[in-house]
């Protein structure tokens, strides 16, 4: 009886979740007919079990009875050659529910001896075949199951072929590799951790290392950053090995079933002749586009355009398949769903769903709402920008600017000041991931377009050029050459991944086109939206930004923003300095005519369309200079910073953000509240007068208690008495005026939820000061993801969920929003989307917020009854 591990044949009908996701792919694959190399998979289960209790107990004699299955089906023997025949060696795979590309750990050649590469070299004639299988497994072995650094292998692979005048691996003799196989044996052996030479001893320690690599540090970076859940656990699959490092006749490759950068319907990928998988996707050599087997191996081209469509019209999405070419023999791998980047995930689900493959409401689903914003990078300004210090591939596209970094911890020092950065390496492995995560833009001198570079950063929405092989890396020495040019970290570079192009310094950039599939994807998925989507816009630019990508108002719009300006700031500091009711009168009245016109632009931007302006929410004090700044120029002798001291002084908080902001410093300094209702309705007033259909409302910041919200609202209500009223309301963003929003939601006409600080101070934490220890926090597994980014659903949205429901029932015509940052990302986008009237997003996250409502509208009209 089953209980761990299933054959293929065996495994049909089983789940993704328990068979992973290379399982569930190669039991379909064997289904439909395709040439799949013989294997078993080991559930998800059995790894959970492994992390539980670190042991699975009956799971040793479970894969024997599959490793003889394995033998009977290949006539070979594991480990050993017999009669003439090679050993039968397995490659060893992870394979999570959830496509991790290159998180976990793979071993091919398991199996192999040094009695075994005598067997394969006779059964094949090809002794260099051998010992050049034999170097791969005990690398592969040597740093995923004894922990030996990957470099111990690297540095002496790279001596010999410096050694020997090799350009490539392909190029050293079986000699080259025999010699270089006894001494990674050597290494490990005096090292303490010697190579396992008994082929069960391998597997066992093969198949627990996958277990293992679920936990490594890369692979739960992923998962935190695509929040894919903890307990799931890998699959381990255990195949048969076809070999494509057999010679000219033999190779391996990466396809696609559509271009993924692009979307473009046809087979794309990389091909390297005489090499092993893990060569394509690890960058270590430069494979050839798919399209050369045209001319030194039509059938085998033509086999596997058959392949690409036989794999799509089964799994009904644009598929990346791995594949082996033994002697001439096409064998598929693995298949998957490929990573693609939002412009060709738009491309692929319409196209697809035209095309009759899946529905309209699919290809709704199928796009990564959160992703959309990636259509709006801009792209480097091809006719202003200088010759290109370099070309590589154009493995993701737009365009990234930033400082030059050569490892993970150069990439974080450069963040952690606020730097954009990019990520410059040789190439990069699955230990780069949290560079790749923080970095603008990554730059790779080898590597193609099927490699972990290009994969990951398609996956992660980050420009990247790959394969730029007039790169010289040097990451020890802090540098790299390109065509003689030194780039050292620090250097800014400018990368467009969309041609390949890398220039030193800053280039002109150019907006982002309009997507025609993009405005049809979205047409079939507003029936479905219920929520309205408005935008946070403090200029008429932003405002007009917004519009353009299908914003119903704005939601937000932050007064504070208009007062930094350089005509502006002076009057703002005269009024904290005044000394008198005149002097006030004076600045309010010189900041109302700015204000003004700012409303008028805005308005303007929005005609027909509502606006909601909230009043001014900064501490006083970030109008003034810095306090080291006044001291030094008091002591200089200059007056005026003298009084701006005294002020500063008087008005510094220990914590600001807690203190006299908001609603507060409205009701203290009520002719700041006054000035700016009255700039909003005057500006109103005028548009009116020239036909148009402004339609404003204001917004209260900060509140705690009924009664400032009654104090606001009466201040208002007299200049409503002279310009007319509009609707007034109160964001929601202390956990009190939360709990207190029956009292509150009688006195107003809406709410909005502000969940930047309703997030903080549910948690008791800082948005500029979290940094330093949320990624601990959630990396440890404290927290499920970072709450600054999407809304704690336990928390923050109970608090939310509790004062939409007790506000409404208090007041039946109450409109609710949200327009905190979260108000742009998807998931936090669904949560709300039953609950409130309106979510609110930055300009470029307004095409998120509408797919991620449409889509959630979808969920709910879908659902059973």
């Amino acid at each position: 009886m089953n209980l761990w591990v299933y054959l293929l044949e065996e495994a049909e009908g089983l789940s993704k979740d328990l068979l992973g996701g290379k399982g569930f792919g190669l039991v379909a694959m064997r289904k439909a007919g395709l040439p799949v190399p013989p294997a078993f998979v080991i559930t998800t289960e059995a790894c959970r079990q492994y992390l539980r209790a670190g042991e699975v107990e009956g799971l040793g004699e479970e894969v024997r009875a599959k490793m003889a299955a394995l033998e009977g089906l290949t006539g070979k023997r594991f480990g050993l050659g017999e009669g003439g025949s090679p050993p039968l060696l397995v490659s060893v795979r992870s394979g999570a529910p959830v496509s991790m590309p290159g998180m976990m750990d793979t071993i091919l050649n398991l199996g192999l001896t040094l009695e075994g590469v005598e067997a394969l070299a006779r059964a094949t004639g090809n002794p260099r075949f051998a010992w050049d299988s034999f170097r791969r497994l005990l690398a592969m072995y040597g740093e995923v199951v004894l922990g030996e650094r990957p470099e111990a292998f690297a540095e002496r692979l790279s001596a010999l072929k410096e050694e020997r005048g090799a350009r490539t691996d392909a190029d050293l003799t079986a000699e080259d590799l025999e010699g270089l196989s006894h001494a990674y044996l050597a290494h490990l052996g005096a090292r303490g951790t010697p190579f396992p030479l008994d082929p069960w001893a391998q597997l066992q320690g093969a198949i627990l290392a996958v277990f293992r690599s679920w936990q490594n540090p890369r692979a739960r970076t992923y998962r935190r950053i695509y929040g894919i859940p903890e307990d799931l656990g890998t699959a381990v699959v255990v195949q048969a090995m076809v070999f494509g490092n057999l010679g000219e006749d033999s190779g391996t490759g990466v396809g696609f079933t559509r271009n993924p950068a692009t979307g473009e319907k046809g087979l794309y990928g990389e091909y390297l002749r005489n090499a092993q998988g893990e060569d394509v996707v690890a960058g270590v050599r430069t494979p050839e586009p798919l399209e050369r087997l045209r001319d030194y191996a039509p059938e085998l081209y033509g086999e596997l355009l058959r392949v690409a469509e036989r794999l799509e019209g089964h799994f009904r999405d644009m598929q990346d398949f791995e594949f082996t070419v033994e002697r001439g023999r096409l064998f598929l791998l693995q298949t998957r769903s490929g990573k693609r980047t939002a412009q060709a995930a738009v491309r692929i689900a319409v196209e697809m769903a035209e095309e009759g493959l899946i529905t309209k409401e699919e290809a709704i689903l199928r796009v990564e709402a959160n992703a959309l914003p990636g259509l709006l990078r801009p792209a480097v300004d091809r006719q202003r920008a200088p010759r290109p210090i370099l070309k590589g591939l154009p493995a993701s596209p737009g365009a990234a600017f930033g400082h030059a970094a050569f490892s993970n911890e150069g990439v974080e020092r450069f963040r952690a000041q606020g730097l954009p950065v990019i990520l410059v390496r040789p190439e990069t492995t699955p230990e780069d991931i949290t560079g790749m995560y923080l970095a603008q833009g990554i730059l790779t001198a080898r590597g193609g377009l099927t490699s972990h570079a290009a994969v990951v950063a398609r996956g992660l929405a980050v420009p990247a050029v790959v394969g730029a092989e007039a790169l010289k890396v040097l990451p020890e020495e802090g540098r790299a050459v390109a065509e003689g040019m030194a780039i050292r970290e620090g250097d800014l570079l400018t990368l467009d991944g969309g041609t390949g192009e890398v220039y030193l310094g800053p280039v002109p950039l150019v907006e982002a086109a309009g997507e025609a599939l993009l405005a049809k994807l979205l047409s079939w998925a507003e029936p479905h939206r219920k929520l309205g989507v408005r935008a946070n816009a403090d200029t008429p630019e932003d405002a007009r930004r917004a519009r353009e990508l299908g914003a119903e108002g704005i939601g937000l719009c932050r007064t504070e923003h208009m007062f930094f300006g350089e005509e502006r700031l002076p009057w703002v500091r005269r009024l904290i300095l005044a000394a008198t009711e005149e002097e006030e009168a004076e600045a309010l009245e010189a900041l109302f005519r700015f204000q003004k016109e700012d409303f008028k632009g805005i308005l303007r931007a929005m005609d027909g369309l509502p606006v909601t302006v909230r009043l001014l929410d900064p501490p006083l004090h970030e109008f003034l200079p810095p306090l080291e700044e006044l001291r030094g120029r008091a002591q200089d002798g200059d007056g005026e910073a003298r009084r701006l001291l005294e002020r500063a002084e008087a008005l510094r908080e220990v914590n600001p953000m807690l203190g006299f902001r908001g609603v507060r410093l409205l009701l203290l300094r009520p002719g700041i509240l006054r000035m700016q209702l009255r700039a909003l309705l005057e500006a109103a007033q005028e548009l009116r007068a020239e036909g148009l259909d402004p339609r404003p409302e204001v917004m209260v910041p900060l509140v705690a208690d009924p009664k400032e919200v009654e104090r606001a609202k009466a201040l208002a209500e007299e200049l409503f008495l002279e310009y007319g009223p509009i609707p007034f309301g109160t964001m929601i963003e202390t956990p009190r005026a939360a709990l207190l929003a029956a009292e509150i939601a009688p006195i107003v006409d809406f709410f909005s939820f502000g969940t930047n600080d309703l997030t903080q101070m549910a948690f008791g934490l800082s948005r500029d000061d979290a940094g330093k220890f949320l990624p601990r926090y959630v990396e440890e597994g404290l927290f499920p993801f970072d709450p600054t980014e999407r809304l704690d659903e336990r928390g923050v949205g109970r608090l939310l969920r509790l004062a939409a429901e007790e506000g409404r029932r208090a007041n039946p015509r109450l409109k609710l929003g949200l327009c905190g940052e979260h108000g742009g990302e998807a998931g936090s986008v669904r949560f709300v989307a039953d609950l409130l009237d309106y979510t609110s997003a930055s300009p470029f996250r307004v095409l998120t917020a509408r797919l991620a409502a449409a889509q959630a509208g979808l969920a709910r009209d879908q659902a059973p009854v």
